[in-house]
């Protein structure tokens, strides 16, 4: 399978839709986990797009490559260059960056309650000041 932009764009929207439907279901640990994955899935597509409009950090950014190829949400949005939009620094993005940033792969392995489920989904979906919602400018 090749996870070019669109790709994961798709699995993006696929996995939050999911997510919601495990909401609905009161499957808290699968949300937290598949929501968490709709976020990493539209970091790892803002950087495909940031590397298409600046091809030389391909060669110019030492271990850039090897970067990429993590889990590590903030690490991706350094790889993104999205720390120097001035949106990113909007206090409720922020502070729903905050929450969302600390989800990890691992999760997947962990139990996860309504309450700590609930606001990760919050932070990434919002409406207004979303994760998800901001990225998508940049994917």
């Amino acid at each position: 399978m090749v996870l070019d932009r669109a790709t994961l764009q798709r699995l993006s929207t696929e996995r939050i839709e999911d997510s919601q439907c495990l909401l609905a279901g009161q499957r808290w640990s699968g949300a937290y986990y598949l929501a968490g994955y709709a976020l990493e899935s539209a970091l790892k597509s803002c950087v495909v797009a940031y590397v298409e409009r600046n091809i030389s950090v391909l060669f110019g950014r030492h271990g850039f490559q090897q970067k990429c190829w993590t889990h590590n949400l903030e690490t991706l949005l350094e790889q993104a260059d999205l720390k120097n939009q001035k949106e990113f620094w909007n206090p409720e993005l922020l502070e729903n960056w905050l929450i969302a940033k600390d989800w990890n792969e691992a999760s997947r392995y962990e139990s996860k309650n309504e309450s700590s489920t609930r606001k990760l989904y919050e932070a990434i979906t919002d409406n207004n000041e979303g994760v998800l919602k901001w990225l998508k400018n940049f994917w």
